[in-house]
């Protein structure tokens, strides 16, 4: 193997002065990630499908529909990876990949009959194709579908949605299913963004999490990647993996930082073995404890913030000139359920078992287990199980929580103005507990802005939290992952 780590290592950076070590260890708390507010678990089962049908009709009201983007959920691996919390089901058996192909035909063709159909008058007429910006595949695993495959794929989706020719295509791509001629393949169908799943360069580490793959083949990959021009490449690790040490994971990041992806997603481990199965497969005695994990981000951080990268915020980074970098700049970030986005604010259709979707003022969620996905299928209607319609009370709260999560500030003036409310009066109870933030240097208050600060970005989820009407009535904490 051709050497692949940096001359400067990670162990002579310094952490930078924000990271201070007690902060992160009373921050080591658990608590949303804010892809949507109110959470995925607040949905209810009196949202159905007829109730999605109704508000996807609204889209055609008015002169111009709000932005679409689409989201695919593949949700087949060949093996099973030991700190897995995603929708998933485990096989070799790659004939399940057209049977499911099948199933996404069919809910497209109900998207069809919906988009079709007058609700007033219940007259049909020829479906109309949809403008989309952005197509995102997720899983599980989408390669695990071969290149025929994704092709039906994408031509399934082109029955329905009129596919931007310079919006974004991204997949998510398990670097043991893909070679240089796959790579050719996802470019020659249009994908111009691609994230490698990696969690971990250590062999050791990889052993423990059942996910074998050389440092070699990706770094092989991400060159085969820049060399067909993909507009930019994301690599995902995770901190607080069994048999992770401070160590071992600064050389990981000494290799990340050879690799250079163009951005690159840092998730904190999340151990809930009573939630999910795979976990009950990790010997807990092997998970590092809370102090190595403080150290491990401390590390990622300062190696990351020394290489040049900009901190977007919520365990995402970006290179100065990658899109993303560029969003928080202009102040144009967005969260959706696929995390930061470049991408204009607006409507959400989720395809696939368990994919989420986001229409007006609403979100639902298709049925979680095969099974009952293609139960709704035969039944001849969408496959939503759950979902919620926000109150002006959740999208004045989302609206507050998204500002701070993406942009790190809110405007006090345009959020009495948007919601017709006295910020001080509305948020009393809120701004109390907001104190103690303030006087950790946080959050700062002025009677114009509600801005966080740069040691407070680090933290935005637990200030984020603070205005959380859920939270507020709940203790029950420990469904969620912890913020660091």
């Amino acid at each position: 193997m051709k050497e692949v780590y940096m001359q400067t290592s990670v162990a002579s950076l310094a952490p930078p002065q924000i990271l201070q070590k007690d902060l992160l260890q009373r921050f080591d708390i658990a608590g949303p990630r804010y892809t949507s507010y109110p959470t995925a678990d607040r949905f209810v089962e009196a949202f159905d499908s007829r109730t999605l049908e109704s508000w996807l009709h609204t889209r055609g009201l008015g002169a111009r529909p709000a932005p679409l983007s689409v989201y695919v959920h593949v949700p087949f691996c060949e093996s099973l990876c030991h700190y897995c919390a995603c929708n998933k089901i485990i096989t070799r058996d790659h004939a399940k990949g057209m049977l499911y192909l099948d199933d996404l035909a069919r809910e497209i063709e109900q998207y069809q009959r919906v988009f079709a159909t007058d609700p007033a008058t219940g007259v049909t007429s020829r479906p109309p194709r949809i403008a989309v910006s952005h197509l995102h595949l997720g899983g599980g695993s989408p390669t695990f579908l071969s290149d025929e495959e994704l092709g039906h794929l994408m031509a399934l989706l082109e029955t329905l949605f009129d596919m931007d020719a310079g919006g974004e295509r991204s997949i998510e791509v398990d670097p043991r299913t893909v070679n240089r001629k796959r790579m050719h393949a996802l470019a020659q169908l249009g994908f111009n963004r691609v994230s490698f799943g990696v969690q971990d360069f250590d062999a050791n580490v990889q052993e423990a999490v059942h996910r074998v793959q050389s440092t070699q083949q990706i770094f092989d990959l991400v060159q085969i990647a820049r060399e067909l021009n993909f507009r930019s490449i994301n690599v995902d690790l995770i901190y607080g993996l069994p048999r992770q040490t401070p160590a071992t994971f600064r050389t990981t990041l000494d290799t990340l930082r050879q690799l250079r992806p163009d951005r690159i997603a840092l998730y904190a481990y999340a151990h809930l073995p009573t939630r999910f199965k795979p976990q009950r497969r990790i010997d807990a005695t092997e998970l590092p404890d809370a102090e190595s994990k403080v150290s491990m981000v401390q590390q990622a951080i300062a190696a990351l913030l020394a290489d040049g990268y900009v901190y977007i915020g919520m365990d995402h980074f970006a290179l100065p000139d990658d899109s993303l970098a560029i969003a928080k700049r202009q102040g144009r970030l967005h969260r959706n359920f696929q995390g930061y986005t470049d991408q204009i604010d607006g409507d959400l259709i989720g395809l696939g078992v368990s994919a989420i979707s986001k229409i007006g003022p609403t979100y639902s969620q298709n049925a979680k287990t095969l099974t009952e996905y293609r139960d709704c299928l035969n039944q001849n209607r969408l496959p939503v199980v759950k979902g919620i319609e926000l109150s002006a009370d959740d999208i004045m709260r989302r609206s507050l929580i998204m500002a701070l999560m993406c942009q790190g500030r809110v405007s006090i003036e345009a959020m009495e103005i948007a919601h017709l409310i006295d910020f001080d009066k509305a948020f009393a109870n809120e701004l109390v507990e907001l104190r103690q933030y303030e006087e950790l240097g946080l959050v700062e208050r002025s009677h114009d802005w509600l801005q966080v600060t740069e040691q407070g970005w680090y933290f935005v989820r637990a200030i984020a939290m603070v205005f959380d009407r859920y939270l507020q009535t709940s203790q029950e904490h420990g469904r969620f992952s912890r913020i660091l």
